[in-house]
């Protein structure tokens, strides 16, 4: 069971600290500087989230690697964070569009994790959630705002929405290690997180005046370490420092 624990905890660090690495690529860049500041203070919630996670990953492995050397020092396949945070920023349209369909996904699952009979989770999920009700509310608003905005802005958010919306089945991908911890009431079934997760993006986005592709495209895979092209680029920078200059600390 511990296997799998430690396989169930890497893959909600991951996201954590994917997408806050690539949310922090922003810093600096933001349309307004309210807008930089936001993104910047996501990324630094997210990379929290990874560090508690990963640091009770690291104690479950039990194999002298620490927050660190599981953040830095794992090859690609290792990662076992979904497809969508790795995508890249693009326009700041795509960077929100982005957050939001992470967000909508992750405020139903920190809610159920909450309920977890594993004390260090469910202490991680409510400490994490008081952080992704914000980021869900800002991501939402700025949907709508995008979406009923110009005709430029509503064109630019459901391009974005047709290309990220084929990346959110990581999230709901299942297999012997989540059937595992569901059976012992560690991890949450998918079925009302799912459900919650679709009634809020169909209504934010029937606020926005968007709505969701035609085609049922869906791309899986970074569960279970298959990856996009664009992981390997990411990794390349995020983990420079760490093979640079071996066991280094701040």
């Amino acid at each position: 069971m511990n296997s799998k624990l430690f396989e169930y905890t890497l893959r909600i660090a991951d996201d954590s600290l994917i997408l806050g690495q690539r949310l922090s690529e922003l810093c600096g860049h933001g349309p307004i500087l309210e807008e930089d500041i936001a993104l910047t203070n996501i990324s630094l919630d997210l990379i929290g989230q990874a560090t508690n996670l990963l640091e009770y990953a690291a104690s479950i492995e039990n194999k002298q690697r620490d927050a660190d050397k599981l953040a830095f020092l794992r090859v690609d396949k290792e990662y076992k964070n979904s497809l969508l945070v790795e995508q890249p920023n693009g326009d700041f349209g795509s960077t929100i569009v982005r957050q939001f369909l992470f967000d909508s996904f992750r405020k139903p699952f920190f809610e159920a994790l909450c309920n977890s009979t594993d004390e260090s989770l469910a202490a991680i999920a409510k400490k994490s959630l008081k952080e992704t009700k914000y980021h869900l509310k800002h991501s939402s608003e700025w949907v709508i705002r995008l979406g009923d905005g110009t005709s430029e802005s509503h064109q630019r958010v459901q391009k974005s929405i047709d290309v990220l919306w084929r990346y959110h089945g990581d999230f709901f991908y299942e297999d012997e290690v989540d059937l595992a911890l569901v059976s012992e009431n560690i991890a949450p079934s998918f079925k009302e997180i799912k459900q919650e997760f679709h009634q809020h993006v169909l209504a934010v986005l029937e606020e926005a005046t968007l709505k969701l592709p035609d085609n049922n495209w869906e791309f899986t895979g970074g569960r279970k370490g298959m990856h996009s092209e664009h992981l390997g680029h990411l990794l390349a920078q995020m983990q420079y420092m760490q093979r640079a200059y071996p066991n280094m600390e701040w």
